[in-house]
């Protein structure tokens, strides 16, 4: 069993940054791969990014791609996500969430195992 426990959600100015923090209760297998997502007013949850725990892979959406960065500390069995260039179109609730056997689809919100609890990040004038 893992728990996911997110923080460092907020609000900020369009272009400034803010960093969201996934520690991790429990342990965490090499072969799991760990993930953000987001879920906006009124809208579906979507894919952010992912990183692989053994071999530090990782993906991005289109839509933060060269303005998010995902990173994972083993020791700390903690999963950052860096966030530069804030948009209003970036403002959402994230999860952080951990799929314990990861396929081919990691954008797919059904392969995930566990979830954080959710952190609000608003990016208005």
């Amino acid at each position: 069993q893992v728990q996911l426990v997110e923080s460092g959600g907020g609000q900020v100015q369009p272009g400034g940054s803010l960093r969201l923090s996934c520690k991790a209760f429990g342990t965490i297998y090499s072969s799991y791969r760990m993930a953000w997502f987001r879920q906006a007013p009124g809208k579906e949850r979507e894919f952010v990014a992912f990183v692989t725990w053994r071999n530090n892979k990782k993906e991005y959406a289109d839509s933060v791609s060269g303005r998010f960065n995902i990173s994972r500390d083993a020791a700390e069995n903690t999963v950052l996500l860096q966030m530069n260039n804030l948009k209003p179109g970036d403002t959402a609730v994230y999860y952080c969430a951990a799929d314990a056997y990861p396929d081919s689809t990691p954008g797919r919100i059904s392969a995930y195992d566990y979830w954080g609890q959710g952190n609000q990040v608003t990016v208005s004038l």
